[in-house]
């Protein structure tokens, strides 16, 4: 793959389902409760692997309301934040103001996944943690990973997240019940479940994309980078009915994430929880973090 710097205008926001989803501003919350407060406890330790000491340049795709960006900046990087609603990139960029030490590091645009503003090699770490939830079209999602590999120095991280296939089914109908309010999603689970398409149910509700991890491991080497691994974010934690009350005992939320810790590359389990994470590498020889 040769790696070239874009020249055309960003792609048209066309998904009027996506941008409804997101007006309702759920998002900024979804990851301080519940098993949101799983997903982001993992990912960020998940994160603080393969990310490179502070200051490193780190780009967050599809960053929504500014969650892991938020995280970064207070480690010490720079962050170019995207995202392809307005809303959250207004929200982030209210959040860091410039003249402020957070802000100065910030560069928060509107920007799609699959045509990005950034230069060829020129972020240290790549997060696109958000993104492939929504590309339905798989040559959406091969423009989304091989921008990811375009924009990152040789060397360098990409971690890009994925809806596990399972997740309508495990997490929509066991967990939050889902069909009691909208029983026709007990007809659309074959379908999920055969393409990946996860429906919108109602105006405003989610919809998009869920992947199988080998589906996943596969469209992150095509894009040519190479996976270090394929892990479960939030695992069993899918299935415990104690579970705020867990994540509020700091001795019990250690035992969690150590559990969780242990199994997450387990192959017959990596579908279970909500949530995959591809952990890649950028091919060449790792470069000095740049300030």
């Amino acid at each position: 793959m040769e790696p070239t710097t874009p020249s055309e205008p960003p792609l048209p926001v066309t998904d009027a389902s996506l941008q409804s989803y997101y007006a309702l501003g759920k998002e900024a919350a979804r990851l301080t409760e519940g098993l949101g407060r799983v997903e982001y406890l993992r990912t960020v330790e998940l994160l603080d692997r393969v990310l490179p000491p502070a200051p490193a340049v780190v780009a967050d795709i599809g960053g929504g309301p500014g969650i892991y960006t938020d995280h970064l900046l207070s480690l010490g990087h720079r962050v170019a934040h995207r995202d392809i609603v307005a809303a959250h990139v207004d929200h982030v960029r209210a959040n860091h103001q410039p003249g402020t030490p957070t802000g100065d590091r910030l560069d928060a645009a509107v920007g799609d996944a699959r045509r990005l503003d950034l230069d060829d090699g020129s972020v240290d770490a790549v997060l696109l943690l958000g993104p492939l939830y929504h590309l339905v079209d798989p040559a959406d999602r091969r423009r989304a990973l091989t921008e990811a590999a375009r924009i990152v120095r040789p060397g360098g991280a990409v971690a890009a997240a994925a809806i596990s296939r399972h997740s309508v089914l495990v997490d929509g109908v066991l967990l939050k019940r889902a069909d009691l309010a909208f029983p026709e999603i007990l007809g659309l689970l074959d379908g999920v479940r055969d393409t990946g398409v996860i429906p919108p149910l109602f105006d405003g509700s989610f919809n998009g994309y869920a992947h199988r991890p080998d589906q996943l491991r596969r469209e992150v080497e095509e894009a040519g980078l190479v996976v270090d691994d394929v892990v479960s974010v939030e695992g069993v934690a899918v299935a415990l009915g104690d579970l705020e009350a867990r994540l509020d005992d700091p001795g019990e939320r250690e035992r969690l994430l150590f559990v969780l810790r242990s199994m997450e590359s387990a192959p017959d389990l990596l579908g279970l929880g909500p949530h995959l994470l591809a952990l890649a590498t950028a091919p060449g020889r790792r470069r000095a973090a740049v300030g």
